[in-house]
């Protein structure tokens, strides 16, 4: 059976005004309009589905059982058009976000801050993790974007905007007093215990690489997990510490340790943002990301 749904879209405002005029005031259409709507269901569904009272209509008993499974569907409805709404509007939503500890607290904190004061009937979700992780989470459209550290290889439906320029250095607390006033090579550094990330990361990839194209092979005395645990090892002697300058800046600015010099410098790199060309992005996703990028 074909019925035209836009009939019990009428069917319901008859039955919950108890008029046709009603209804049709409600919808903006005439009172015979809605008449000929209800004729016509009624011939269609092979049952009467009002009865006329003196105020109005009211429902047959098929009609109530009809009108109860309609209200829900149709009260449904309204549910999702007034949810949509209100995600267009940004007034509630949701922003899934991949981004590892240094992005977040070094670039996207304070974003983060500055949306949630503005929106805050949109939940965001952080998805913690370092830079090949959060690139397969917005493959797998896991996320709706990405902030993440150079250097990294995406598939080439990712877009990439850089937004924020980062310095890698070498550190080291007071038992190195001796290197403070030197230049170094950085081949003194396979002399010296080394302190810097596991393996897995992108930081730690791009000093491999940076060290290996000049000749230099690290063989680390710790690996750690997190750069605020190397800034802590070095501060306590353990070793020479390499992270982010961020992550050091409190404890150089302190006196606890030193940036170590060197005769060629370590060229920059940057945070990014990944977004996906095939990946739907919300309202609020694209609002929070307008701020990003500015």
């Amino acid at each position: 059976m074909k019925i035209d749904l836009e009939y019990y879209r009428i069917f319901y405002y008859v039955a919950k005004t108890g008029s046709f005029t009603h209804a049709g005031e409600e919808l903006c259409i005439s009172q015979p309009a809605v008449s000929q709507a209800m004729k016509l269901l009624e011939s269609s569904l092979g049952s009467k589905l009002f009865v006329r009272i003196p105020k109005g209509v009211k429902l047959t008993p098929e009609g109530e059982v009809l009108f109860s499974y309609v209200q829900r569907g149709y009260e449904y409805i309204l549910l999702g058009e007034e949810k949509f709404q209100k995600m267009l509007d940004l007034e509630n939503g949701e922003i899934r976000i991949g981004a590892s500890d240094m992005t977040l607290q070094f670039y996207l904190l304070p974003y983060l801050e500055k949306f949630h004061e503005k929106f805050p009937g949109i939940k965001v979700t952080v998805t913690n993790a370092p830079t090949p992780d959060t690139l397969e989470y917005l493959y797998d459209g896991m996320i709706d974007f990405g902030v993440v550290s150079e250097p990294f290889e995406a598939k080439p439906e990712i877009e990439v905007t850089r937004v924020r320029e980062i310095q890698d250095v070498f550190v080291a607390g007071e038992r190195f007093h001796h290197l403070k006033e030197q230049v170094l090579d950085y081949k003194a550094l396979e002399e010296l215990p080394i302190i810097c990330l596991e393996q897995n990361t992108s930081s730690r990839r791009y000093i491999d690489e940076f060290l290996r194209a000049n000749n230099v092979v690290l063989k680390p005395e710790f690996e750690l997990a997190m750069s605020d645990i190397i800034v802590r090892f070095a501060s306590r002697n353990l070793g020479i510490g390499c992270v982010v300058k961020d992550f050091a800046r409190e404890a150089i600015e302190a006196g606890e340790l030193f940036e170590l010099k060197f005769h060629k410098e370590l060229p920059a790199r940057h945070f990014c943002i990944i977004t996906g060309n095939n990946n739907p992005i919300s309202t609020a996703a694209r609002e929070l990301l307008g701020m990003l990028e500015k």
